[in-house]
Order: structure tokens, then sequence, then C-alpha cells
């Protein structure tokens, strides 16, 4: 089996984009707050634009299209960036698709001089928490309520922090 590479997506390759998000919102519909129906609709200027907004990460291996996740502004702090988006598709899930999706956003991150990487994950996620404990975030004091659809209304996510430059933790480079 052959290496997972992942690249930034040029601001002309919204067609590739697309097509990965859509696929998103149809197998995962309840991880993401928009539907597949709403953004299947949207014209071409609009994929363009969100192509400007932030940093689109494509993962392949031998050119098939494997997952994507983005990187963008952190919020209020300006040392920050957020990495969201992020998804697999599900026959690759388990190979470190996900993985080499993180360590390239933190890539992307460090090299827009920022000084850590939040991801935000729902409380009731452990898979997810589980994942981003084990790649070196660490839970912050921030929550918000769940963006998501849920069927429990009072779910939450909690901001989780990986810090981008000195000490990782041993974790080494990312």
């Amino acid at each position: 089996m052959s290496d997972i590479t992942v690249r930034t997506l040029g601001l002309d390759e919204w067609d590739q984009y697309r097509s990965m998000r859509l696929t998103a919102l149809e197998e995962s519909p309840e991880a993401f707050v928009a539907t597949h129906a709403e953004e299947e609709a949207e014209p071409e200027e609009f994929w363009r634009a969100r192509m400007e907004r932030s940093v689109r990460l494509l993962a392949e291996r031998d050119g098939e299209p494997l997952g994507i996740a983005s990187v963008g502004p952190g919020g209020e702090d300006e040392k920050a960036a957020q990495l969201f988006g992020l998804w697999v598709r599900p026959e690759a899930r388990g190979s470190g698709v996900a993985a080499a999706l993180v360590r390239a956003g933190a890539h992307v991150a460090a090299g827009q001089g920022r000084s850590q990487l939040l991801y935000w994950v729902g409380t009731e996620n452990g898979r997810a928490v589980a994942f981003a404990s084990g790649f070196g975030f660490r839970p912050t004091g921030t929550r918000r309520p769940m963006r998501v659809v849920s069927k429990d209304d009072g779910e939450e996510e909690i901001a989780m922090t990986l810090p981008l430059a000195g000490d990782r933790g041993g974790l080494g480079e990312y």
C-alpha cells in the first residue's frame, strides 16, 4: 500500500473540494452543521469564496481522495488557527488519514505563524476526544453548545488545543 499524501487545494480546485465536502455531508450528516441539499444547491461563486476563506487540505493515496480538512482563523485569538471539517472516507478510517490531515493542518498553522491549533470536539464523542488527545491536543476550559443537530439539546463541544511551538510533550514533529 502506498503512502498517504496531503496537499493544499488551490483556489481553482474548488470543484474537488466541493465534491469531497458533498460526499462528507452525504455520508456523515450528523457531523456537520450544513446539509448536503443546502450545499449541493450552492453556485460556483459560493465554493470559490469558501476556498479563499480557509486552507483546504485533501488527503490522497495513489491519486484517490480519502479525506478533507480545513484550517482557518482561530476566532478572537490571532495566535490560534482552527482545524475543522475533518472527514475521512469510511473505508479509509483507521489507516492514518485523519492523523495525516491533522499533521498537515498543524504544519499549515505553524507556517502562518500561529502558536496553537484549536479543534472543537463533542464532549460526548469519546472516539474523537481520544483521537485528539492521542495526537497531543489538550482540553481547554472553553465550551459551546453543540452546533450540529443532536438528540440531546444540552450536548456541548469543547475546544482542544495543540501547541505548535516549544515543548510538544515528546510528540516530535507534526
